[in-house]
């Protein structure tokens, strides 16, 4: 099984193992989203000394440098940096850090994808072959197979040759042609449509798939389309030549290589002890390019902007009444013979009790939801990839926090 939320090949998992461990809190009903508190909407715990602790106890157990992490109900906030941008000390990580997101871009394609469903420009049942050439039995692959990950298209950043690549030239631009080509090249996992496997290819085909319909780049239709109406003035999609990060930001770490850790993330024994001991540092990959990711998984944005915007996402305003009831109702088991497996569909994921999406790509990782029942909203932030061991350092921290903020969430109720 690959893994949602990671957009390494490495990572590719993720969201599955997170899901489930995050499911120690109630789960969300799927219904629509909102905003507002009710008199039994249960009030969730916001022990802020036991939510630092928690916190802090999976960054010494990660060997992540700085997070941020803001949680939100109602009026309630807790909004909070940790550590240090650099590994080993040096500056303090703030709340207004910007973070490579990863594929928690994946939502912005697929909203925007869903605006041009909308909009009368696209079907979600249309094929492929209508807009890209040469994608195997792309005449019966949908625009709603890529978007939920069931087209059985091979995942291109899961190639070890591939991450090979990336280690050998770090500054690489890559074009998104090149990069459908590899996976294309590729036997499909399965048949369209009879299967599940998370892919970033299926992400970057959407991605030019919305640019031929518009005929504009997709960082354009990113910004007039979801990060301008929703006042996002700290989120972007960088342009392919662009490895910069808006200042201000932590730098972000790699334990091990892209090559090395393709398979398994976890580092050999030997050097896991090594890293806990701090005998070994991470590599910074701050610089690394990150356009082999794109509409995949490229994005930048700040705890704050991403706060807003999965609100939105799950809340309804960016699309159509009638389409964002579609795009809830479209979360499906990732695992059909386990009903309680993590749940994806058009561009979405289930996180337990929360709906939205994490992100992973080298030096950073990322967790936003938003719980349509509670109206919790968590983002968490992190500045290294992965843990020693393999964990992923910000769905940890995720997983940690659940059961603090749901804790006997029955108990107490608002008043108004």
């Amino acid at each position: 099984m690959s893994q949602p939320g990671r957009l390494r090949p490495r990572t590719s998992a993720a969201l599955v193992a997170a899901a489930a461990a995050v499911a120690l809190g109630p789960s969300s009903g799927g219904s629509a989203a909102t905003h507002a508190m009710s008199s039994e909407t249960p009030v969730l715990n916001f022990d802020r000394a036991a939510i630092d602790d928690a916190v802090e106890r999976a960054l010494e157990q990660t060997t992540t440098p700085g997070a941020v992490v803001l949680l939100r109900q109602g009026d309630t906030e807790h909004l909070a940096a940790y550590g240090t941008r650099q590994y080993g000390g040096g500056d303090a990580v703030t709340v207004d850090d910007h973070f490579r997101i990863g594929s928690n871009t994946k939502t912005m394609t697929g909203t925007v994808i869903l605006q041009l469903v909308d909009e009368g420009e696209l079907g979600l049942d249309d094929p492929v072959s209508n807009h890209v050439r040469g994608v195997p039995n792309g005449e019966n692959t949908t625009i709603t197979e890529l978007l939920n990950m069931r087209s059985g298209l091979h995942n291109y950043s899961e190639l070890v040759t591939f991450n090979r690549m990336l280690d050998d030239d770090p500054a690489r631009v890559w074009q998104p042609e090149e990069l459908v080509a590899m996976g294309l090249a590729e036997e499909p996992y399965f048949p369209p449509g009879d299967g599940y496997h998370y892919s970033n290819t299926n992400t970057v085909i959407l991605g030019m798939i919305l640019e031929e319909i518009t005929g504009n780049p997709a960082a354009d239709e990113f910004r007039t389309r979801i990060f301008e109406p929703l006042g996002l003035e700290e989120t972007l999609l960088p342009a392919l030549d662009d490895p910069s990060i808006p200042e201000p930001h932590p730098r972000g770490y790699l334990w091990g290589t892209n090559e090395s850790t393709a398979v398994d993330p976890a580092l050999p024994d030997d050097d896991q002890e090594a890293a806990l001991a701090g005998e070994t540092e991470p590599t910074d990959v701050t610089e690394h390019n990150p356009s082999w990711g794109w509409t995949a998984g490229a994005a930048i944005s700040t705890a704050g902007d991403l706060a807003t915007y999965v609100e939105a996402l799950i809340g309804g305003g960016l699309l159509s009444t009638e389409l964002q009831a579609v795009r809830l109702a479209s979360l499906q088991p990732v695992d059909t013979d386990d009903p309680q497996s993590a749940q994806y569909g058009l561009a979405l994921a289930r996180l337990g009790p929360l709906l939205g999406h994490d992100g992973s790509l080298p030096g950073f990782q990322s967790v936003m939801g938003h719980d349509p029942e509670t109206g919790l909203t968590m983002i968490v932030l992190t500045n290294l990839q992965a843990a020693p061991d393999g964990q992923q350092t910000a769905n940890l921290i995720a997983q940690t926090l659940i059961p603090v903020l749901y804790a006997d969430p029955a108990t107490t109720s608002t008043t108004g």
